[in-house]
Formats: C-alpha cells, structure tokens, sequence
C-alpha cells in the first residue's frame, strides 16, 4: 500500500479536478491572479464573473454545481453586496474577498454563515485567500464533536463549524460524548462546555485524553464561566486549547484551524515516517510495527492468515549492466504494479529494502495466498521498464508461509525467507510455499 495522507481531496471522495469554484471579481488582476492559483495549486475549475449579470447566468447553466464561491462585496452593478446574497441563495459556501470592510460591513457579512473573510488590504491577500479556499476544502474530511448540554448553545457552534465545512458530531452529556468516539471513529476534533449534568468538562477531557493522544484527538473547552483558572485546568487535564464565552466568531475559527492545522502537520509527520523514500510503499518498520499486531487479531478471532517476501531476479546484474538510475525504475515500477494490485484490500504490503517487498494476506491461508502470488508473479512478468531505448521485462520469485500459531513476527517472515530461497532454487519466476511442499511430498 502507498502511505498517502491526500489533501487533495474534499472529504466526500472527491479529487480537487473534478470541482469548479465560482469566482466573482471585477478586478482584472485580481481574477487573473487568481484563477492561475486555484488551478494550479489546489487543482480547481475556475468560473469567473466580473459582474452581478454575469453571476446569474452562471448560476442558471443546468447540471453546474460549485463546490465554493469567492466573492467581492462591490461589483459595478452589485455595489452593496449583492452577489454575495446571491451566492447564499444557492447554498454555495463563501469566501468574502473585499477592500470595503468595516463593523457594520463585518456584522452583515457574518450573518449570512459566510466560510470566512479575506481583506485586500495587504501584500500578502492573495496567499491569504488562497490557504482560505485549500483549508475550507480540507475541513470537509475532518469531523468535530461539540459537547454541551443547553441545545441553543450547542446549535450555535455547531452552525459555525459547518459554515467552516466541517463534518459535525453533536452530544449533550459526556457519556454521549464518549459514546459518539466510538460511534463515529473519525472525529478528530472536540469541542466541551465545561458545565454538564453527568460529568464536567475537566474528567471528559481526561477520559478522551486517556483513549487519545494529542496527536490524534485535539480538545477545545469552552465556558461562559468567570472563573480565570478554569483555562489552566482544562488545559492540565489535557486540553489543546480553551475559549470563554461570549467569543468573537472569528477567535474561535482561528483556534479551531490552527488545532486541525496541527493535526495534519502530525499526519504529514507520520506518513513520512512510514513510507519508503523510493517507492511511497508502507516501509520496513511500518511493517514490523503493524504487521504483529494484524497478526494478533488474525488468530484472536481464528481467521487464516499468511506472509509472503518477494524478491526481484536478477536484480543486482541488472543494476550492475544498466546502472542504479534504471534499477530504481524497476523498483519503483513493481512497487506502482503491486500497489495496484493490492489498493482496497486487507492486505498489507511493503518494501522491506532492496529488491525484497512483503505483503501479509489476512483471511488467506497459505493454499489461497500461494494462489494469489502466482497470478501476482504472472502480472509483473508483463511489466515494461524503458532502459534508454531498450524494453526491460521483470520476474519475480515468491515465498509464502501461513501463520498458524504464536510465535515471534521475525520467524513468520524467517519461514517466508526460506520458501523464497527454495523458489529462487528451482529456477526463479516462480512461488514456493508450505502449501506446495506439502502437495509434492503427498505426490
């Protein structure tokens, strides 16, 4: 498998390519600008309208949809905002991109449940409104749980995070809360009152702090108590972050982005840490991390499981005659054929190093994997690699072993290793398992 931590994608199994954005802007530079960055940063269509006319007609194309709008509060026939209502009307979320802002301007705007807004008073606006537009898009993968017991409370916060296109889990006592963690298995983000009938903010915390580290599972307390120790008390029990109430909108948005912020910063961490440089294949140690505990549950619950090693041929004569450029290529050319093979399934597969790659088949005994090694083996005998102007052909040789009983994770794959051996012995190209040998001593 490839270790990809995909912010290209809008958290409703879309990729960035497959979605417009509605640009409304009368600005020539702005919109050239503009339309540049969407496109070749975060992958968008862009549709510009420099006018309130040209929005509508926009608008009333049948089967065009928009997965956000950027709009500018003052067009030459829109000059108090207009578009921006027409925007909302058709549900599209919004960023306000504007030079005109004031308190009754940033009062109006924010009651219309805008994603954010961006002034153009600065030399660094457009970056600004571009990270705008990639967080909003990336919010749409994340899910935030608010916990609080007053309903009219909880309905404002949760208002505010999917107008920031969050996913959103609600709760109104802790135990829901805990209940919700395990219901969901993807909120990432919790926002808690402090003041609940079954327990308060602070053992919420420490109970979510006990299942979840800080690199998994950020926390946000939120109270409209006057008590000034209770940030510090949210904070040791284990919360990232604490906000009075009553909070300015935008205070809490900020918070809230820079905590998911650090979250995919983590995820980046730990994709790094857990795919190999060449390949983007799950390494070694994410292998020997994982592996044991896959296993693990495998016999717990009685269900056949088996680990393969596969090993290129020939490789060190190839690197050795066409260089190690070209054996990278072959690499990383069997690696793109495995993970193809492979992506959706239960199977976990890596790159040990060199030429060796490992998968470890759950729900497959040895007979099934041996199986569906050799049609593996068959399909990267097909495989191409250009090596200047000659065509390259792979083969692979195949171990497989079943895991039938505890023991240490290093002799499963000590087992493989030997039915490798034996496969590279009997002529390469070819799978050798406990399965096989046990048919040809029956034989």
């Amino acid at each position: 498998m490839v270790f990809r931590v995909d912010f290209l994608s809008d958290g409703r199994n879309r990729r960035r390519g497959s979605q417009s954005i509605l640009l409304v802007e009368d600005s020539r530079m702005f919109s050239s600008v503009l339309s540049h960055r969407f496109q070749t940063e975060l992958g968008l269509n862009v549709v510009h309208c420099a006018s309130l006319k040209a929005l509508n007609e926009a608008l009333a194309v049948d089967g065009r949809s928009f997965t956000m709008a950027v709009v500018d509060l003052n067009l030459p026939d829109a000059p108090h905002g207009e578009a921006l209502d027409v925007a909302i009307t058709h549900h599209i979320p919004t960023v306000v991109f504007t030079a005109s802002f004031d308190m009754d301007t940033r009062n109006r705007i924010m009651e219309r449940s805008i994603v954010d807004y961006v002034l153009k008073d600065n030399e660094f606006a457009l970056d600004n409104l571009v990270s705008t537009v990639r967080r909003a898009i990336s919010n749409r993968g994340t899910r935030v749980l608010v916990v609080d017991d007053l309903p009219s409370a909880r309905r404002v916060l949760v208002e505010l995070l999917e107008a920031q296109q969050f996913k959103v889990a609600e709760a109104g006592t802790g135990v829901e809360a805990l209940a919700a963690l395990d219901d969901y298995g993807d909120i990432e983000v919790v926002v808690t009152d402090h003041h609940m009938p079954d327990m308060d903010g602070y053992e919420l915390t420490r109970r979510i702090r006990h299942r979840y580290g800080s690199d998994r599972m950020r926390v946000i307390g939120i109270s409209s108590s006057n008590d000034r120790l209770l940030s510090a008390m949210f904070l040791k029990a284990g919360a990232t972050d604490f906000i009075y109430r009553p909070f300015v909108a935008e205070e809490l948005q900020c918070r809230i982005a820079h905590n998911v912020e650090t979250l995919m910063q983590l995820k980046q961490l730990r994709a790094a840490a857990a795919s190999d440089y060449l390949t983007g294949l799950y390494n070694r140690r994410y292998f020997y991390d994982h592996g044991p505990r896959i296993v693990h549950e495998c016999l717990r619950h009685h269900r056949p499981t088996s680990v393969a090693i596969l090993d290129i041929d020939h490789f060190k004569h190839l690197n050795d005659t066409y260089g190690h450029e070209i054996g990278d290529q072959v690499l990383k050319a069997v690696a793109g054929r495995l993970h193809s093979l492979f992506e959706g399934s239960e199977n976990l597969l890596s790159r040990l190093g060199g030429e060796e790659f490992a998968i470890l088949f759950t729900e497959m005994d040895s007979r099934a994997a041996t199986a569906l090694c050799d049609e593996v083996r068959v399909n990267l005998s097909n495989l191409k690699v250009n090596a200047d102007d000659e065509e390259l052909s792979v083969t692979v040789s195949i171990g497989v072993a079943e895991i039938a009983g505890r023991e240490a994770f290093e002799n499963y794959l000590n087992a493989a290793d030997q039915f490798l051996y034996m496969a590279k012995h009997k002529g390469r190209n070819q799978v050798y398992s406990d399965a096989k040998m046990t048919e040809e001593a029956a034989e």
